[in-house]
């Protein structure tokens, strides 16, 4: 018996229709699955989104309960992982884990907190690697706030936070396919840090001067 002939003798019964029903039927649960996800992921990003907004503010316990929902949120999209790793390992899924772990990083980075794993927050790691980045962009924001209000102290120290995400993003070297595109996200950070130091030495030396006009007043 030749292989064709074995193998068509193993085959089932199945009619054409039966095995394309099969893949509909299949295809249909992918679908709702996937508008169950795309779901999560915008109430993820919202909520977020929120979660930073409320953190600017200074609004801390409005920001712990924005993220809360983020967290919610994106739990629902974590355990698509094991039933539907089609879904799970796709771009938007990805964009919602790096914008719910920005937000929780930027909470970390303001407050001076210990920063979380992404085990910890049940993320892929490449898109905690680009929430971090974003979350460093983020930091810029504050420490101009900082600066305006004449906190060169908590400026400089965010600038220092800043600049040892920096140092962390360009150690993981790997191919964009493995970091999901974080070269790009560092580059574009590494533009941000820059004007961030720079605004930050331009006010210092504004400082200095008022300081010394001051002094030089105070002595005539």
């Amino acid at each position: 018996m030749g292989q064709l002939e074995a193998v068509r003798k193993n085959m089932s019964e199945s009619t054409l229709s039966d095995i394309t029903g099969q893949i509909r039927e299949t295809m249909e649960a992918v679908s709702t699955t996937r508008e169950e996800a795309l779901r999560q992921c915008r109430a993820t990003i919202q909520a977020a989104s929120r979660t930073i907004r409320a953190l600017h503010r200074g609004e801390f316990s409005e920001a712990e309960a924005w993220l809360a929902r983020a967290r919610e949120s994106a739990e629902a999209i974590g355990r698509l992982r094991e039933c539907q790793p089609s879904v799970y390992y796709s771009g938007y899924v990805h964009d919602a884990q790096k914008e719910y772990a920005e937000a929780a990083l930027v909470g970390c980075l303001l407050r001076d907190c210990p920063y979380v794993a992404p085990d910890e927050l049940g993320v892929e790691p490449a898109a905690y690697l680009n929430g971090l980045a974003e979350a460093g962009s983020e930091g810029r924001r504050y420490v101009l706030d900082r600066l305006r209000a004449g906190d060169m102290a908590e400026a400089d120290r965010v600038l220092g936070a800043m600049d040892e995400i920096y140092y962390e993003l360009i150690a993981c070297d790997f191919a964009d396919a493995v970091t999901g595109g974080l070269r790009r996200t560092t580059d574009a950070y590494r533009a941000v840090l820059e004007r961030t130091r720079g605004d930050l030495v331009v006010s210092a030396q504004q400082q200095a001067l008022q300081d010394a006009l001051k002094r030089y007043g105070g002595e005539h």
